[in-house]
């Protein structure tokens, strides 16, 4: 990415004034322009309407109405107008408008650890400003402020199957690693492509690709994947990525290219990135929704110079989920299910646009389903745009209906037993997703007498502020409090499923707000504990219970596409109805029923 684009990236969206004429109004940057301030003109309107507008300079057009000189007339400027109209403002004439958040992924967070937490909730608890204070004593409150003893208690973690392995057994932190073991079934890689945008004209570079693709055959067949040479291998710049129509027309010159060489259709492309680019995106929409191959992106920092085993192993891993293969799975049955049920797990998310994003931008649903049975870890996925800031799935029912009917496609039979995870509702949308999405869920996949499987609705809840401290460090992995900080009579409890190495682990809400499946505290307990396990791209158990955090990923890309869309169509006045069109945010057909997001 080059020095514009960062810039572009890091100022697009925020709010300014100006500071060259008299005005109180805020303006949002939309873009930086390509041009140096010295070089832009615009049409000037005559005020008479007499005489066509003619084009002017902005720097004598600032000069000449506002007696303004402009002194970094080498730099771009700022074009802050609303809708189709262009407003050019150089850089030094805008203020940033104080109070506007900061994009999370650009903070450091300091991550404090679990007793130095605990001692900072208790100083705030008992300041003479929190509730201790005068102010709880005026009004003859009294607030304890030691905190709630509990009892929890620990899951043991499953045992796990690794490739030939008949039992793997985890280690204290509930992690394993993939020195000498290989996956249960992997994918063989026989037609692929790398596209390196690393290129620089130094001798080196195609060494180091050549030493790259041997380091990572090498750790496919360790892993039991067997891998081919390359069929083609491109070297690129990163402006290549710079525009969608670029992007476009490079994997369709790999794509043919392939082809003339009789090596068959491609199954995957490895992008190797000189760093992280906007031009990410780009590769991802039109690779998921136009060429139809899954791509694997990575760093030349990270795959060049001796590329490290565990960068190495991880990349394999999402190569192999990605093209239908399984990396590992439990070795018993998953509990409260019999050998003659067939389940399906569904996840459930909504990525919401930020507060500062206009009414144009949708909201993006992404529901994601297993479609095997019982190892129940490979997952297809569906997205759609809806009406912006709607939490509720509009289209649940018939996101979840095409997906039992592709599990019915590939096992010859419909699940009878549905389990759905929801993410990202608040208690105060418990009776939305109750009476509302599991009434459009059975509304469209029963079919009168003949097919009524039984479903549980799960939601699972990670923005809370409770949290669990024993009396030394983290706690462990399986931890479950299912007592006195839980409701006194609905199905609901705190299960901590990951080692945390960092900072205070914080235990994901799980509530139960349906259940025709009869799940008693443990079983329900000990299967989400036990899927935690079975996410395909890391060696440890998640926080959170895969088909969540597969959809998060989904709703996430989703958003990904829509960004691509609105600056597609930036110059279009139909920019607000083309970023709701379904067409554009369809995956393609060869991929709507792989693990493309992982």
């Amino acid at each position: 990415m080059n020095n514009h684009q960062t810039a572009q990236l890091a100022l697009k969206g925020l709010k300014v004034t100006v500071i060259h004429c008299r005005t109180s109004q805020k303006f949002l940057i939309k873009q930086l322009t390509d041009r140096k301030t010295s070089e832009i003109t615009f049409p000037l309107e005559d005020p008479e309407g007499k005489n066509p507008p003619r084009d002017v300079l902005l720097v004598e057009y600032l000069r000449d109405k506002y007696q303004q000189e402009i002194q970094f007339k080498d730099f771009p400027s700022l074009d802050i107008g609303k809708g189709n109209k262009k407003n050019y403002v150089p850089m030094e004439f805008c203020v940033l408008v104080e109070g506007q958040p900061y994009r999370k992924e650009g903070l450091y967070m300091s991550l404090a650890r679990p007793q130095q937490r605990r001692d900072a909730i208790c100083k705030m608890v008992e300041a003479e400003d929190g509730p201790c204070g005068a102010i709880s004593g005026n009004f003859e409150i009294e607030v304890d402020s030691k905190m709630t003893s509990v009892l929890g208690r620990i899951l043991p973690p499953p045992d796990l199957k690794l490739g030939s392995q008949s039992r793997h057994h985890v280690n204290d932190k509930c992690q394993w690693n993939l020195v000498g073991k290989s996956v249960v079934e992997g994918k063989e890689i026989q037609r692929w492509a790398l596209i390196n945008f690393s290129y620089k004209n130094h001798r080196d570079l195609k060494r180091q690709v050549d030493v790259f693709v041997g380091q990572l055959k090498d750790r496919n067949l360790k892993l039991g994947i067997k891998m081919e040479e390359p069929a083609v291998k491109h070297f690129r710049h990163m402006d290549e990525l710079w525009a969608v129509g670029k992007v476009e027309k490079l994997l369709n010159d790999v794509v043919n290219e392939a082809g003339q060489k009789n090596k068959g259709e491609l199954q995957m492309i490895v992008c190797v990135m000189a760093s992280k680019d906007n031009g990410y995106k780009y590769l991802k929409w039109v690779s998921e929704t136009k060429i139809g191959i899954v791509t694997q992106c990575c760093l030349s920092s990270n795959a060049y110079n001796n590329a490290k085993d565990q960068f190495l192993a991880n990349l394999c891993l999402k190569i192999n989920a990605k093209l239908g293969g399984s990396n590992m799975e439990l070795m018993e049955r998953l509990p409260n299910f019999g050998s003659e049920d067939n389940v399906m797990f569904i996840g459930a998310d909504v990525n919401h646009p930020t507060g500062r994003d206009p009414d144009k931008y949708p909201s993006i649903a992404a529901v994601v389903a297993t479609i095997n049975w019982p190892a129940a870890n490979k997952y297809a996925a569906r997205v759609r745009p809806q009406k912006h800031r709607t939490e509720k799935i509009l289209e649940f029912g018939s996101m979840c209906a095409d997906l039992v009917n592709t599990y019915a496609r590939l096992n010859s039979v419909k699940p009878n037993k549905i389990v759905v995870f929801r993410d990202g509702v608040s208690e105060g949308q418990f009776d939305m997703v109750l009476n509302e999405e599991l009434d459009d869920l059975v509304e469209a996949i029963y079919d009168s007498n003949k097919y009524k499987p039984e479903i549980t609705l799960v939601v699972a809840q990670k923005r809370h502020h409770t949290r669990l401290f024993p009396k030394e460090g983290n706690v462990p992995p399986g931890t479950v409090v299912d007592t006195q900080i839980v409701h006194p009579f609905d199905f609901d409890f705190y299960l901590c499923s990951h080692f945390g190495q960092l900072g205070t682990s914080k235990a994901t809400h799980y509530y139960v707000l349906w259940d025709d499946n009869g799940f008693n505290s443990d079983s329900l307990q000990k299967l989400i504990y036990n899927l935690c396990f079975t996410f395909a791209r890391c060696t440890k158990p998640v926080s959170l219970v895969p088909p969540v955090y597969y959809a998060d990923l989904v709703a996430y890309r989703g958003r990904m596409f829509q960004e691509v869309l609105m600056e597609m169509n930036a110059p279009s006045s139909t920019t607000s109805s083309v970023s709701f069109e379904q067409s554009f945010y369809k995956l393609h057909k060869d991929l709507q029923n792989i693990m493309f997001f992982v």
